[in-house]
């Protein structure tokens, strides 16, 4: 062994010595510093630096750094493509953690809440919708399905269920685990109609008592209200039955009410407010009908929607549409009334050119108070028609965007504008990614749409604003990337394997879709919010789950 000498052996010393004891500079900044330091990171650096000790987890988990990443990741894309809202050649960091509340868009009621908004919470929210991450949870909450099928609507955190069998349930999220109040269809000495409609009131939001109107087979509706403090719901009025057909569609805004019948009657009407009432204690008068309009070619699906204002009332009806030498189209009417139910202005609107006709318009029956007749289009020559031929499955309409599904394992959007001047509907653009044929799809806010196959177990979500908003050249390479399949992290291998055999299943069984469309075409049954995504799931046995997909 060779020996080392004693200068060797200092100098090795010496730098073990350093190497065991650095200098901790870092721990010497202050707290601001560190701050500012931290706020230059991206975001999985900053998720690194929190476990690091507990002075940077604080630091690192500091809103005010969370509210710039939420604002340059998912605002200032936005807010770049708006006219106006940014010049063109201005760098990309003008934008960050803007102080004005007009370019944060929909998320300015974040920012109005202030210090009770968790943004490091909302940053993960929505980057877990990115990439399709949540966890999946099931409630079995029949054990046949009944007829007709199951609606359900997500609202405010709130899951609310009504079939002929169990009647209207409300579930509590997330999860929907546990259900906390119900009550049958007997207890409001209700015929033996079955639910075929469900809207909840959009007024009702962060309130306790959550409005809920009912449509049913037999033409009558009902309004029900749940009180969340006391857990229990109540029926407040039931209308009687009408000769019109089944409610196959509703809207509801209080005090207004907004139906489609099975003989495509439209009926608008509107409830006796009473300000020194609790909207929990008493029944409602029989309200007022405003107006009724006869339509003779809109057919399901189709979605409604009310806008209420101080003078007057909004409603707008997307719908599907038999045309001739072209399959079906989708057709939008646009309505304004006053108080008293006066229709101010009558507008209407399709994605083709003038040359064609809807089946069941005549040249006698069109007029600016009905539904059907030609479109009213500005240059709409210069349309082209781009409509699928076969009928929609599904149909969601949320401003400005109007998409469709459809059993060739594709769906459709198209583009509303709607201004003073004209309403108009642009040429469907084709979205792609489903491997089976579509069973339904919804339009959310800020762009966003989620849409699951006939299988249950392809569910996507889809950026629509990304792709509307690219060049001619890229737009189809945003298309294709413009969905993100969700994929949860709690799923078994046993659970699937049964989804990927009950999927092939369905899919060979909806092979023959002329003999199932109305069954694809039902309604109620997705729904969705800022964290979670709600739809009907059936096992392998025929029975009925509650599937909650949550991404918080």
């Amino acid at each position: 062994m060779v020996k080392r000498n004693h200068e060797e052996s200092e100098d090795a010393g010496s730098n073990k010595r350093l190497r065991c004891h650095p200098r901790d500079r870092l721990s010497a900044l202050s707290d601001e510093l560190l701050l500012v330091l931290l706020s230059y990171l991206p975001v999985h650096d900053l998720t690194r630096c929190e476990q690091l000790s507990s002075r940077l987890r604080t630091l690192a988990s500091d809103s005010q750094i969370w509210k710039s990443a939420y604002y340059d990741r998912f605002v200032r894309p936005r807010a770049a493509r708006i006219p106006g809202i940014r010049e063109a050649n201005a760098p990309n960091r003008s934008l960050l953690y803007s102080s004005k509340l007009s370019k944060w868009l929909e998320d300015g009621p974040l920012v109005k809440r202030g210090g009770a908004t968790n943004w490091k919470r909302q940053y993960k929210l929505r980057h877990n919708w990115s990439k399709g991450s949540c966890k999946r949870t099931e409630t079995e909450i029949a054990k046949r399905p009944p007829i007709p099928p199951l609606l359900v609507r997500l609202h405010d955190g709130i899951i609310i269920t009504a079939d002929s069998i169990s009647g209207l349930r409300a579930w509590s999220t997330p999860g929907g685990e546990s259900r906390f109040a119900s009550m049958t269809w007997d207890t409001c000495t209700h015929s033996s109609a079955a639910p075929s409609a469900l809207a909840i009131d959009s007024s009702s939001t962060g309130t306790d008592d959550l409005r809920i109107s009912v449509g049913f087979l037999d033409g009558s509706f009902g309004l029900y209200v749940l009180d969340r403090r006391k857990r229990s719901l109540k029926c407040q009025y039931l209308h009687a039955p009408s000769t019109n057909g089944s409610i196959g569609a509703i809207a509801f805004a209080f005090p207004y009410l907004l139906t489609m019948t099975e003989a495509q009657l439209l009926s608008l009407y509107r409830f006796q407010i009473i300000d020194d009432e609790p909207s929990d204690q008493g029944n409602l008068d029989p309200p007022r009908l405003l107006s009724s309009l006869k339509s003779h070619t809109a057919w399901p699906p189709m979605s409604l929607a009310i806008k209420c204002s101080p003078t007057g009332v909004s409603t707008s009806i997307a719908y599907a549409m038999p045309v001739y030498t072209a399959g079906w189209s989708v057709g939008l009417q646009e309505l304004r009334l006053t108080t008293e139910g006066t229709i101010l202005e009558s507008r209407l609107a399709t994605p083709f050119s003038q040359g064609f006709r809807p089946l069941g318009a005549s040249e006698n029956r069109a007029g600016p108070s009905s539904l059907n007749g030609s479109p009213q289009i500005a240059d709409a020559a210069s349309v082209r028609f781009t409509s699928p031929s076969a009928k929609p499955t599904s149909l969601s309409y949320t401003h400005p965007y109007l998409l469709t599904a459809y059993s060739d394992n594709t769906m459709t959007l198209y583009m509303v504008t709607s201004n003073a001047r004209e309403l108009f509907i642009g040429p469907g653009k084709p979205l792609c990614g489903h491997t089976s044929s579509v069973l339904g799809a919804h339009v959310g806010d800020r762009g966003k749409a989620v849409s699951v196959s006939a299988g249950g177990n392809d569910l996507r979500v889809w950026e629509l604003e990304a792709g509307l908003s690219s060049s001619s050249s890229r737009r189809r390479a945003v298309w294709a990337e413009a969905s993100v399949m969700v994929r949860p992290e709690n799923r078994t291998a046993d659970e699937q394997q049964e989804f990927n055999s009950r999927q092939k299943a369905q899919n060979q069984t909806i092979s023959n879709l002329t003999a199932q469309e109305d069954l694809l075409t039902s309604k109620g049954w997705l729904s969705f919010d800022e964290e979670q995504v709600v739809l009907l799931g059936e096992k392998s046995q025929g029975s009925q789950a509650l599937v909650v997909y949550n991404f918080a």
